[in-house]
C-alpha cells in the first residue's frame, strides 16, 4: 500500500492478467470471486503508481494532483450503464488520471494513464470540453497572442514520431468565429488532447514506468501547459 516510505514497483503480470479475463468474465459474480486479486494486483500497485508518478510529474508541472484514491486519480471500476446498450458491469481497463487547476477534475487539464491489455496508452489535456471551457478555448485561440501559441503547441507535439493530437469533433466552424490555418481546425474541436498508445512494455513489471510515463508526458506537455494556462487565464478574467 501507498504510505510516506513505499514507492512504485511496477505493476506485477497478475494486473494484466486480471483484465485480460474480466473482458471474458465481465459480471458481478466473477468479479466477486477475484475482487480480492483486484486489490492485491491492480488497486495496491496503481495506489503507489499514483504517489511516485505525481512526485516525477512536479518536474513537469509543480501544481499537479496526485490523488491515490478511488475517484480520486484512479477512476472508479464499474461503468455508468445507465445511458448505453451494453450493460457489462465494469471497466476493462485501469484508468488514473493527474490533473492541474482548482474546481472539478475533470474541468482540468491533466496527464492520463490507461492500461487495457494488450495496449497503454498515455494522453495530455482535456479530453472532452464543458460548455463554458469550450467558450473559453475558442476566445483563447481568437486572441491574437494566445491563439499562435496553443498552435504551437500542437504542433510540437505533432512532430514527436508515435503522437497523435485528438478532440476534433465538428464540421463547421462554430458560429462567430473566424481563423484560417491551424487555427482554424483547432476550432473544430469540442477537446484538445495528445495521446501515444502502444503494446504493454516491459516497463510496465517494474519502477521503469515512472521513467517511460514521464519521457512521454513530457513530450505531450506543451498542449497541457497551454490549457492549464488558458484555464488560469479565463479565472484571471472572469
Amino acid at each position: 500500500m501507498v504510505n510516506g516510505m513505499s514507492g512504485f514497483r511496477g505493476f506485477p503480470k497478475e494486473s494484466v492478467e486480471f483484465y485480460v479475463e474480466l473482458a471474458k468474465n465481465n459480471n458481478k459474480a466473477w468479479f466477486s470471486e477475484h475482487k480480492s486479486a483486484f486489490e492485491k494486483s491492480v488497486m495496491d500497485p496503481a495506489k503507489d503508481f499514483v504517489y511516485s508518478m505525481g512526485n516525477l510529474l512536479k518536474k513537469l508541472s509543480p501544481n499537479v494532483i496526485a490523488d491515490p484514491r478511488v475517484n480520486g486519480s484512479i477512476f472508479r471500476p464499474y461503468r455508468d450503464t445507465r445511458f448505453s446498450n451494453d450493460k457489462t458491469p465494469y471497466k476493462t481497463h485501469l484508468g488514473i488520471f493527474f490533473w492541474e487547476g482548482k474546481g472539478p477534475k475533470m474541468e482540468c487539464s491533466g496527464y492520463y494513464f490507461h492500461l487495457e491489455p494488450p495496449t497503454i496508452f498515455l494522453a495530455a489535456g482535456m479530453h472532452c470540453f464543458s460548455r463554458s471551457r469550450l467558450e473559453l478555448y475558442r476566445n483563447s485561440l481568437a486572441d491574437s497572442e494566445f491563439g499562435p501559441e496553443m498552435v504551437k503547441a500542437v504542433e510540437r507535439v505533432s512532430k514527436n514520431s508515435g503522437y497523435s493530437v485528438g478532440g476534433k469533433h465538428y464540421k463547421k466552424l462554430p458560429r462567430g468565429y473566424t481563423a484560417d490555418g491551424k487555427a482554424a481546425e483547432l476550432l473544430l474541436h469540442n477537446g484538445l488532447y495528445a495521446m501515444t498508445e502502444s503494446d504493454i512494455p516491459a516497463e510496465l513489471y517494474s519502477e521503469d514506468l515512472l521513467e517511460y510515463c514521464l519521457a512521454g508526458f513530457k513530450k505531450m506537455s506543451p498542449i497541457h501547459q497551454r490549457l492549464t494556462e488558458m484555464i488560469n487565464r479565463g479565472a484571471a478574467f472572469g
